[in-house]
């Protein structure tokens, strides 16, 4: 078993991780080249992780527990459609500000890691509380919340692969954006009453 480095902990990996997911893509994160972002070879690595899944399972909970800070800021104090748009600028601007962190946020099964399934859970009550505040609860709320995560997602997912080309304002579309989710939960409310 290779030896500790005490240039590397778990906060300076994630970080380096991180840093090399947001910089180049999902397909840079490799052991090597957060070795080497951390000035060490990448034996040293495994005294922190089970390899590059286990630098991946790392990160992930790390992005999925700032996404769920962000959210819960946001929504703080706040209802109905407030609460509504708020918690949709905090979680594109997680896309916007931390893009490969948040595409390893992602994936969809939680892969039987207990702190993912508990990063994940701090989402959805953030987001279920915002949906409670449109009298929204039980499986119409979780439907609900698959339908403001598709729109928030779409905008996030266009606007980081450069497909809002038209010359208009990209923060009105987002209004717009929220505006349409709003009325839609509305809605939704409506027919559940």
């Amino acid at each position: 078993m290779p030896r500790a480095d005490a240039r590397v902990t778990r906060e300076r990996l994630i970080e380096s991780a991180v840093a090399l997911l947001d910089e180049h893509g999902p397909e840079a994160l490799t052991l090597t080249a957060v070795a080497r972002a951390l000035g060490v070879r990448a034996p040293s690595l495994y005294h922190h992780v089970d390899g590059l899944d286990g630098v991946r399972l790392e990160v992930r909970v790390h992005g999925i527990e700032r996404l769920g800070d962000a959210l819960q800021r946001a929504s703080s104090g706040r209802s109905g459609r407030d609460a509504l748009s708020a918690v949709a600028r905090a979680y594109v601007d997680f896309g916007r500000h931390q893009p490969g962190l948040y595409a390893l946020t992602l994936a969809g099964s939680d892969g039987g890691d207990e702190r993912v399934r508990a990063a994940g859970a701090r989402v959805l009550d953030t987001v279920l509380a915002v949906l409670h505040g449109y009298g929204l609860q039980d499986e119409a709320a979780l439907h609900a919340t698959r339908f403001v995560r598709s729109a928030l997602h779409g905008f996030a997912a266009l606007e980081r692969a450069g497909g809002f080309a038209l010359s208009l304002d990209q923060d009105a579309s987002f209004d717009h954006l929220v505006d349409a989710v709003d009325a839609g939960l509305e809605r939704l409310a409506n027919a559940q009453a």
